[in-house]
């Protein structure tokens, strides 16, 4: 058994990242640190806790009959992973134990299992019938070497990634001093890097006294959205701060938190920071939620998505709310195979990400910088950091103060339409970043 192979079957119901009914990898993207082995990893006594000892078991079976395969993984799943393909995926795992549970709740669980000697980053969760309707197995990898020119890192993005955008650049105040830079003023699909604009929306929002970070956000089930994130696992009614779900938005992607602080502070306002902060692509209009993209993509698809964009920006709005809005989130359909990335999206250039940090650091109100730097993305504690994946996209964007006191920005944002990024090409984009804060003194 190969890493390459097992990494060749995993698969998974997670959107963007984190950049989430997307790839094996977190929306949050970033390379996943090596926990210290624990003697033994307790799991959960929860509905995705069982099912994960149901998959612990049966590698020790397999092959195991297909009833009881379709006894526990849902319909969605084995549509993109036949019940024969999934028996070989668990005679691979043959041997799999798990070294520690790094985060769980009811419906989703992450772990890390060794098989061989390999590390894997586990990730688990089901649907509302209880079936497991994600699977994904990423092989946990020394990394690379960072670039030690800007060349090596252009050659190494272009062979990580077909379509491919990259800027680093001095921020000073609102302006944006390039460095090095390719293709920096085409736009490109963003993945959760658009929360960025959500996020700059509720911080003026703020600072004009409509709302406060302890304002209460419900959540209900039309808000509800699609991993990644947490919020989605907690019961209806419960309650949520605006501060709270804007660090699960920006730091792990939470696509829950994102649409109920979307819905907060109104599509409308959220498209007018986008056009002020230079995100004008007519595809941003109107802007969608994190549930309307996977439903768009993934129920009854091709059906929606051909209605949606053959309409005009108020009939795309009414189409939204009077059909994508009504579908619940069973009928969505996860995709494993890049999907409408140049039609249903959100997109900006890399320059117009750049302006997003800048305007956001330029915000006097301290939170947004705890909010931005809760996850530094794999560089050092204190950067702002927020990527963005789906099947063929790869984006990750920072900003960070070095020693001297100069603000810097680093964004690598990348497309394939003909396949998904394998967790190593999303893995390369993180230390070609890593490379370009060093390039970038």
């Amino acid at each position: 058994m190969t890493s390459k192979s097992l990494l060749a079957l995993a698969v998974a119901a997670t959107l963007l990242v984190g950049s989430g009914v997307a790839t094996a990898a977190s929306a949050t993207a970033g390379p996943s640190p090596t926990p210290t082995d624990s003697p033994g990893a307790e799991i959960p006594a929860t509905p995705a806790g069982q099912q994960l000892r149901w998959v612990l078991d049966a590698v020790g079976r397999a092959p195991v009959p297909e009833s009881e395969i379709k006894e526990h993984i849902a319909p969605s799943l084995l549509s993109q992973v036949p019940p024969a393909e999934m028996n070989a995926l668990l005679v691979q795992l043959k041997g799999l134990t798990l070294s520690s549970v790094d985060g769980s709740g009811p419906n989703s669980i992450r772990a890390v299992g060794v098989v061989s000697g390999q590390k894997f980053d586990v990730t688990l969760a089901i649907d509302g019938t209880g079936k497991i309707a994600t699977l994904g197995f990423a092989p946990i990898l020394p990394l690379p070497p960072e670039p030690k020119t800007w060349k090596e890192l252009d050659e190494r993005l272009a062979k990580a990634a077909p379509q491919h955008g990259f800027l680093a650049a001095e921020i000073k105040g609102n302006r944006i001093r390039p460095i090095h830079a390719i293709d920096r003023n085409t736009d490109r699909p963003l993945g959760s890097m658009f929360k960025l604009y959500i996020l700059g929306t509720i911080a003026e929002q703020i600072r004009q006294g409509k709302l406060s970070w302890n304002t209460k956000l419900t959540i209900t089930p039309e808000l509800k959205s699609l991993p990644s994130g947490e919020l989605q696992d907690r019961p209806d009614g419960s309650k949520v701060s605006v501060f709270e779900a804007a660090k699960l938005m920006i730091s792990i992607s939470d696509n829950t938190g994102t649409d109920m602080l979307l819905h907060k502070a109104g599509k409308k306002a959220v498209e007018k920071t986008m056009r002020a902060w230079g995100a004008r692509d007519k595809r941003n209009f109107p802007v969608l939620s994190t549930r309307e993209l996977f439903t768009l993509k993934g129920a009854d698809y091709p059906k929606h998505a051909k209605a949606y964009l053959a309409l005009g920006t108020p009939a795309k709005r009414a189409y939204l709310r009077a059909t994508i809005g009504k579908l619940p989130l069973t009928s969505i359909t996860p995709w494993l195979k890049p999907r409408e990335l140049h039609t249903i999206e959100w997109f900006a250039s890399p320059a117009d990400v750049a302006r997003a940090h800048a305007e956001l650091r330029g915000i006097s109100d301290p939170k947004v910088g705890e909010v931005m730097s809760a996850n530094p993305g794999g560089l050092a504690q204190g950067a702002w950091f927020k990527g963005g994946s789906e099947p063929g996209l790869s984006d990750v964007g920072y900003s960070y103060r070095a020693p001297n006191g100069k603000v810097y920005f680093i964004t690598a944002m990348g497309t394939n339409p003909a396949a998904p990024f394998p967790s190593s090409a999303e893995t390369e984009f993180v230390v070609l970043a890593r490379g370009a804060v060093k390039l970038a003194k």
